[in-house]
């Protein structure tokens, strides 16, 4: 094979990374016109000045468990009907540290860290969405987990939809928060490898720089706000528990290296159980017409889109996002 002919899908890959950047920059700047939201009947602040996290011992809460010869980490609080939530690509089980607590009081709360993230190690097996699906079957299983409610934010949401279509028995209902997948229909595998090679070398300097924009306030808004849609109003200490883990996991690059390309959007009419979309409108990681997309494809599917919000509606806008996913769920149950 010829330099030249080498080269072509890395240019072609760079054309189109150069065309989503457009993308969010026309987002950043209001030069894109977007969906509308849905309005709020009630207070929907950004941030949490106060939160419940903070005052738990999380060291209480923490388990591991061999799932198929990956060994799990993961947290559990609560009784009741279990709820499972998912993180995506650059998270870990704090991913959800401001919904935990509320869902706890009447679920059976279970959030996973996906092999590779946060506190799990590698698999034995390689990453990829059939795998984490398997995955998160079994992990269920040797929970004594027959049925849940599932949760996925990005690739979580990916992972989940993999779940209610291969596996439909093992899934009540569905919460897919800023999903991957859609977009990820698109990518190539072959240029996202470059990619993930240069991301791994560079990933010490990201990390400190990151950092950097935790402890310097006046540099948080433009270390974070790729993600956040005001990353100044979060708390330190959240936005700490949600970089470090990722920065340090060491699945990151693999799996985005071994994830683009898998395409789902013909599979998602097959979902069946009642579906609740919840979209950052201001999402720069997976724009908000994605939303819409997934919107189209699933039969029994709500969306809900969260104004002046990124990519983690779950940590950006908790309170809203607690009280939408409760009311869905309640009447989820009813339906079922």
């Amino acid at each position: 094979m010829s330099t030249a002919t080498q080269e072509r899908p890395v240019r072609e890959e760079l054309r189109r990374i150069a065309r989503d950047t457009s993308y969010a920059w026309r987002l950043a700047t209001g030069r894109v016109e977007l969906p509308p939201a849905t309005p709020s009947d009630e207070p929907d602040p950004y941030g949490n000045p106060d939160p419940e996290w903070l005052h738990i011992d999380w060291r209480e809460h923490l388990r591991q468990i061999d799932v198929v010869g990956a060994q799990a980490n993961y947290v559990e609080l609560g009784d009741g009907p279990p709820l499972v939530f998912v993180h995506g690509l650059s998270g870990c089980w704090q991913n959800w540290l401001e919904n935990i607590p509320r869902f706890s009081r009447t679920h059976r709360v279970i959030a996973v860290d996906l092999p590779g993230f946060g506190g799990s190690a590698m698999p034995p097996w390689e990453v990829d969405i059939p795998a984490y699906g398997r995955f998160l079957r079994d992990f269920c299983e040797r929970l004594g987990i027959d049925r849940c409610s599932l949760v996925g934010n990005s690739m979580g949401g990916f992972v989940a939809t993999e779940l209610a279509i291969t596996e439909p028995d093992r899934v009540d209902d569905l919460v897919l928060v800023s999903a991957a997948g859609i977009t990820w229909a698109r990518a190539r595998r072959e240029p996202a490898e470059m990619l993930a090679r240069v991301g791994r070398a560079a990933a010490p300097l990201a990390l400190r720089a990151e950092m950097s924009g935790i402890r310097r306030p006046k540099f948080r808004r433009y270390a974070f706000r790729g993600v956040f849609y005001d990353p100044s109003a979060l708390r330190r200490e959240m936005l700490w528990e949600n970089v470090v883990p990722a920065f340090q996991s060491p699945g990151y690059f693999d799996a985005m290296r071994n994830l683009v390309g898998y395409d789902i959007r013909h599979r998602l009419e097959e979902i069946e159980v009642p579906t609740l979309i919840v979209w950052g409108r201001n999402d720069r990681v997976v724009p908000v017409p994605a939303a819409l997309a997934y919107k189209k494809r699933i039969p029994r599917a709500e969306l809900v889109i969260f104004d002046r919000c990124g990519h983690v509606p779950q940590i950006e806008r908790p309170v809203r996002f607690n009280r939408v996913v409760e009311r869905f769920l309640a009447r989820a149950g009813v339906l079922d």
